[in-house]
Protein backbone atom coordinates (compact mmCIF):
# COMPACT_ATOMS: atom_id res chain seq x y z
CA UNK A 1 0.00 0.00 0.00
CA UNK A 2 2.43 2.48 0.91
CA UNK A 3 4.41 1.53 -2.22
CA UNK A 4 1.31 2.91 -4.63
CA UNK A 5 0.84 5.87 -2.48
CA UNK A 6 4.23 6.30 -2.79
CA UNK A 7 3.94 6.73 -7.09
CA UNK A 8 0.67 8.21 -6.42
CA UNK A 9 2.56 11.15 -4.88
CA UNK A 10 5.05 11.08 -7.53
CA UNK A 11 2.05 11.56 -10.43
CA UNK A 12 0.88 14.12 -8.31
CA UNK A 13 4.20 16.11 -8.26
CA UNK A 14 4.93 15.72 -12.15
CA UNK A 15 2.72 19.33 -12.71
CA UNK A 16 4.49 21.51 -10.96
CA UNK A 17 7.05 23.72 -11.48
CA UNK A 18 10.62 22.97 -11.29
CA UNK A 19 11.39 25.33 -9.20
CA UNK A 20 9.04 23.92 -6.29
CA UNK A 21 10.74 19.99 -6.75
CA UNK A 22 13.87 21.36 -6.45
CA UNK A 23 12.89 23.37 -3.02
CA UNK A 24 11.34 20.65 -2.09
CA UNK A 25 14.00 18.08 -2.47
CA UNK A 26 16.39 20.76 -0.85
CA UNK A 27 14.36 19.94 2.07
CA UNK A 28 14.10 15.98 1.93
CA UNK A 29 18.23 16.35 0.88
CA UNK A 30 18.80 18.56 4.23
CA UNK A 31 16.23 15.90 6.32
CA UNK A 32 18.26 13.04 4.69
CA UNK A 33 21.66 14.28 5.68
CA UNK A 34 20.71 14.69 9.32
CA UNK A 35 18.50 11.50 9.92
CA UNK A 36 20.17 8.89 7.82
CA UNK A 37 23.13 8.37 9.76
CA UNK A 38 24.66 5.14 8.24
CA UNK A 39 24.45 6.57 4.57
CA UNK A 40 25.79 10.05 6.30
CA UNK A 41 29.03 8.02 7.18
CA UNK A 42 29.28 6.11 3.78
CA UNK A 43 29.24 9.49 1.91
CA UNK A 44 31.63 11.29 4.46
CA UNK A 45 33.86 8.30 4.46
CA UNK A 46 33.87 8.30 0.52
CA UNK A 47 34.73 11.85 0.58
CA UNK A 48 38.00 11.67 2.88
CA UNK A 49 39.55 8.88 0.92
CA UNK A 50 38.86 10.39 -2.50
CA UNK A 51 39.28 14.15 -1.62
CA UNK A 52 41.85 14.09 1.32
CA UNK A 53 42.74 17.52 1.16
CA UNK A 54 39.08 18.80 2.17
CA UNK A 55 38.59 20.04 5.75
CA UNK A 56 35.99 18.65 8.21
CA UNK A 57 33.76 21.32 7.46
CA UNK A 58 34.48 21.56 3.19
CA UNK A 59 33.64 17.56 3.48
CA UNK A 60 30.33 18.30 5.28
CA UNK A 61 29.41 20.96 3.14
CA UNK A 62 29.74 18.49 0.09
CA UNK A 63 28.01 15.92 1.86
CA UNK A 64 25.17 18.00 2.17
CA UNK A 65 25.21 19.06 -1.47
CA UNK A 66 25.45 15.16 -2.28
CA UNK A 67 22.00 14.40 -0.34
CA UNK A 68 19.95 17.31 -1.63
CA UNK A 69 21.21 16.40 -5.44
CA UNK A 70 20.02 13.13 -4.64
CA UNK A 71 16.73 14.02 -3.26
CA UNK A 72 16.15 16.50 -5.92
CA UNK A 73 16.66 13.72 -8.35
CA UNK A 74 14.65 11.40 -7.52
CA UNK A 75 11.63 13.75 -7.49
CA UNK A 76 12.21 14.48 -10.54
CA UNK A 77 11.60 11.03 -11.91
CA UNK A 78 7.82 12.49 -11.14
CA UNK A 79 8.23 14.65 -14.86
CA UNK A 80 10.94 12.16 -16.19
CA UNK A 81 8.24 9.25 -15.63
CA UNK A 82 4.50 11.20 -15.32
CA UNK A 83 5.22 14.46 -17.04
CA UNK A 84 4.36 15.26 -21.02
CA UNK A 85 6.70 14.39 -23.49
CA UNK A 86 7.19 17.70 -24.26
CA UNK A 87 7.94 18.46 -20.87
CA UNK A 88 10.54 16.35 -20.86
CA UNK A 89 11.78 17.23 -23.61
CA UNK A 90 12.37 21.35 -22.81
CA UNK A 91 13.67 19.95 -19.29
CA UNK A 92 16.52 17.69 -21.27
CA UNK A 93 19.13 19.36 -23.02
CA UNK A 94 21.46 17.09 -25.22
CA UNK A 95 24.11 18.16 -26.71
CA UNK A 96 27.55 17.32 -27.66
CA UNK A 97 28.58 14.97 -30.29
CA UNK A 98 25.40 13.24 -30.54
CA UNK A 99 26.39 12.39 -34.42
CA UNK A 100 28.09 9.38 -32.98
CA UNK A 101 25.31 7.64 -31.50
CA UNK A 102 23.37 7.95 -35.08
CA UNK A 103 23.40 5.11 -37.59
CA UNK A 104 24.34 1.59 -36.71
CA UNK A 105 27.85 1.28 -35.38
CA UNK A 106 27.76 -0.65 -32.54
CA UNK A 107 28.45 1.11 -29.36
CA UNK A 108 29.15 1.27 -25.62
CA UNK A 109 27.80 3.85 -23.91
CA UNK A 110 29.75 4.51 -20.67
CA UNK A 111 26.96 6.25 -18.62
CA UNK A 112 29.16 6.99 -15.06
CA UNK A 113 26.49 7.06 -11.95
CA UNK A 114 25.93 10.84 -11.18
CA UNK A 115 22.60 11.93 -9.72
CA UNK A 116 20.73 12.23 -13.29
CA UNK A 117 21.55 8.67 -14.68
CA UNK A 118 18.10 8.45 -15.54
CA UNK A 119 17.62 11.59 -16.94
CA UNK A 120 20.33 10.34 -18.91
CA UNK A 121 18.64 7.42 -20.11
CA UNK A 122 14.93 9.23 -21.02
CA UNK A 123 16.90 12.22 -23.28
CA UNK A 124 18.06 9.43 -25.66
CA UNK A 125 15.42 7.15 -25.40
CA UNK A 126 13.31 9.93 -26.22
CA UNK A 127 15.23 12.45 -29.02
CA UNK A 128 17.59 9.59 -30.57
CA UNK A 129 15.82 7.27 -33.02
CA UNK A 130 17.41 4.33 -31.65
CA UNK A 131 16.86 0.89 -30.13
CA UNK A 132 18.80 1.55 -26.58
CA UNK A 133 19.50 -1.17 -24.30
CA UNK A 134 21.08 -1.41 -20.74
CA UNK A 135 21.24 -3.90 -17.81
CA UNK A 136 18.83 -3.66 -15.35
CA UNK A 137 18.86 -4.93 -11.68
CA UNK A 138 15.51 -5.77 -10.27
CA UNK A 139 13.84 -4.18 -7.56
CA UNK A 140 13.01 -6.55 -4.23
CA UNK A 141 9.69 -4.42 -4.19
CA UNK A 142 7.49 -5.55 -6.95
CA UNK A 143 5.12 -2.95 -7.08
CA UNK A 144 8.42 -0.28 -7.33
CA UNK A 145 9.97 -2.76 -9.56
CA UNK A 146 7.22 -2.91 -12.30
CA UNK A 147 7.24 1.48 -11.62
CA UNK A 148 10.84 1.64 -12.18
CA UNK A 149 10.53 -0.65 -15.14
CA UNK A 150 7.44 1.28 -16.99
CA UNK A 151 9.23 4.75 -16.29
CA UNK A 152 12.46 3.37 -18.09
CA UNK A 153 10.91 2.09 -20.98
CA UNK A 154 8.62 5.09 -21.57
CA UNK A 155 10.14 6.03 -24.44
CA UNK A 156 11.78 5.32 -28.07
CA UNK A 157 12.64 1.60 -28.33
CA UNK A 158 14.09 0.19 -25.37
CA UNK A 159 15.28 -3.13 -24.65
CA UNK A 160 16.41 -4.15 -20.76
CA UNK A 161 18.48 -6.90 -20.21
CA UNK A 162 18.27 -8.64 -16.65
CA UNK A 163 21.70 -9.88 -14.86
CA UNK A 164 20.91 -13.40 -15.50
CA UNK A 165 20.19 -12.56 -19.12
CA UNK A 166 24.05 -13.36 -19.79
CA UNK A 167 26.93 -11.64 -21.63
CA UNK A 168 26.01 -13.83 -25.02
CA UNK A 169 23.17 -12.10 -25.53
CA UNK A 170 24.18 -8.47 -24.71
CA UNK A 171 27.08 -8.66 -27.26
CA UNK A 172 24.34 -10.04 -30.11
CA UNK A 173 22.42 -6.84 -29.05
CA UNK A 174 25.06 -4.87 -29.51
CA UNK A 175 26.76 -6.19 -32.81
CA UNK A 176 22.87 -5.67 -33.86
CA UNK A 177 23.16 -2.25 -33.79
CA UNK A 178 21.37 -1.12 -30.10
CA UNK A 179 23.58 0.85 -28.07
CA UNK A 180 24.19 -0.04 -24.43
CA UNK A 181 24.15 2.21 -21.81
CA UNK A 182 26.06 0.99 -19.27
CA UNK A 183 27.27 2.28 -15.77
CA UNK A 184 29.90 0.07 -14.10
CA UNK A 185 31.19 2.25 -11.73
CA UNK A 186 30.13 0.73 -8.98
CA UNK A 187 31.28 -1.85 -6.02
CA UNK A 188 29.47 -5.39 -7.54
CA UNK A 189 31.56 -7.50 -5.74
CA UNK A 190 34.70 -9.04 -5.87
CA UNK A 191 34.63 -12.35 -8.21
CA UNK A 192 34.30 -10.71 -11.40
CA UNK A 193 35.65 -7.33 -10.77
CA UNK A 194 39.78 -6.11 -11.00
CA UNK A 195 41.45 -3.76 -7.95
CA UNK A 196 42.41 -0.52 -9.68
CA UNK A 197 42.65 2.88 -8.09
CA UNK A 198 40.15 5.13 -7.85
CA UNK A 199 41.17 8.69 -6.52
CA UNK A 200 44.18 6.29 -5.65
CA UNK A 201 42.22 4.23 -3.63
CA UNK A 202 41.94 0.23 -4.78
CA UNK A 203 38.48 0.00 -5.73
CA UNK A 204 37.13 -3.41 -6.71
CA UNK A 205 35.56 -1.99 -10.82
CA UNK A 206 33.22 -4.15 -13.32
CA UNK A 207 35.65 -4.78 -16.49
CA UNK A 208 32.94 -4.77 -18.08
CA UNK A 209 33.43 -1.79 -20.34
CA UNK A 210 36.48 -2.68 -21.77
CA UNK A 211 35.39 -6.58 -22.49
CA UNK A 212 32.01 -5.43 -23.83
CA UNK A 213 33.77 -3.42 -26.22
CA UNK A 214 36.42 -5.72 -27.38
CA UNK A 215 33.29 -8.47 -28.02
CA UNK A 216 30.97 -6.41 -30.06
CA UNK A 217 33.85 -4.40 -31.75
CA UNK A 218 32.28 -1.45 -30.43
CA UNK A 219 33.24 2.45 -29.85
CA UNK A 220 32.92 3.82 -26.34
CA UNK A 221 31.02 6.83 -25.69
CA UNK A 222 30.79 8.55 -22.65
CA UNK A 223 27.56 10.56 -21.56
CA UNK A 224 27.92 12.71 -19.10
CA UNK A 225 24.56 13.93 -17.32
CA UNK A 226 24.33 17.33 -15.00
CA UNK A 227 21.68 18.36 -13.17
CA UNK A 228 21.06 22.17 -13.97
CA UNK A 229 18.50 25.18 -12.86
CA UNK A 230 16.27 24.44 -15.63
CA UNK A 231 16.35 20.58 -15.63
CA UNK A 232 19.71 18.58 -17.10
CA UNK A 233 22.21 18.85 -19.77
CA UNK A 234 23.67 15.65 -21.40
CA UNK A 235 26.76 15.73 -23.21
CA UNK A 236 27.65 13.21 -25.82
CA UNK A 237 31.27 13.25 -25.69
CA UNK A 238 33.56 12.11 -28.54
CA UNK A 239 34.35 8.52 -28.78
CA UNK A 240 37.70 7.21 -27.17
CA UNK A 241 40.51 6.68 -29.19
CA UNK A 242 42.25 3.58 -28.67
CA UNK A 243 39.90 2.06 -26.68
CA UNK A 244 39.62 -1.17 -25.46
CA UNK A 245 43.31 -2.80 -25.67
CA UNK A 246 44.09 -5.89 -25.20
CA UNK A 247 44.80 -5.02 -21.21
CA UNK A 248 41.48 -5.28 -19.71
CA UNK A 249 43.13 -4.36 -16.47
CA UNK A 250 44.69 -1.00 -17.59
CA UNK A 251 41.35 -0.30 -19.56
CA UNK A 252 39.69 -0.58 -16.68
CA UNK A 253 41.91 1.52 -14.42
CA UNK A 254 41.92 4.52 -17.45
CA UNK A 255 37.97 4.35 -17.23
CA UNK A 256 38.46 5.28 -13.68
CA UNK A 257 41.13 7.85 -13.76
CA UNK A 258 38.69 9.42 -17.00
CA UNK A 259 35.62 9.60 -14.50
CA UNK A 260 37.38 10.84 -12.32
CA UNK A 261 38.38 13.41 -13.98
CA UNK A 262 34.07 13.82 -14.53
CA UNK A 263 33.78 13.97 -11.36
CA UNK A 264 35.72 16.64 -10.45
CA UNK A 265 33.22 19.33 -12.33
CA UNK A 266 30.75 18.31 -10.34
CA UNK A 267 31.84 16.54 -7.20
CA UNK A 268 28.30 16.84 -5.35
CA UNK A 269 26.46 15.06 -8.65
CA UNK A 270 28.32 11.77 -8.01
CA UNK A 271 26.74 8.83 -6.14
CA UNK A 272 28.56 8.99 -3.43
CA UNK A 273 25.94 6.91 -0.89
CA UNK A 274 26.95 3.71 -2.60
CA UNK A 275 29.47 1.80 -0.73
CA UNK A 276 32.69 2.20 -3.24
CA UNK A 277 34.95 0.96 -1.25
CA UNK A 278 32.81 -2.30 0.02
CA UNK A 279 35.28 -5.16 -0.99
CA UNK A 280 39.00 -4.62 -0.35
CA UNK A 281 42.09 -6.15 -1.67
CA UNK A 282 43.45 -8.99 0.26
CA UNK A 283 45.26 -8.39 3.59
CA UNK A 284 43.53 -4.95 3.66
CA UNK A 285 40.89 -3.95 6.38
CA UNK A 286 37.43 -3.40 5.96
CA UNK A 287 36.77 0.69 5.31
CA UNK A 288 33.38 1.25 6.17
Amino acid sequence: MLSRLGILFMRLLAPLPLGWLRAAGWLLGLGLYLMVAKRRYVVLTNLGLCFPDLSPAQKGKLARQHFVYFAQAWLDRSWLWHGTAELARQRLKLSGKIETLQGTDPAVIFAPHFVGLDAGWTALTQQVPRTFTTIYTNQSNRVIDAWVLAGRQRYGRTHLFGRIDGVRSIVAALRAGEPLYLLPDMNFGPHESVFVPFYGVAAATVPSLSRFARLAKAKVVPVVTRMTKQGYSIEVMAPWENFPTDDVVADTALMNLRLQGFINTMPAQYYWVHKRFKDRPAQELPIY
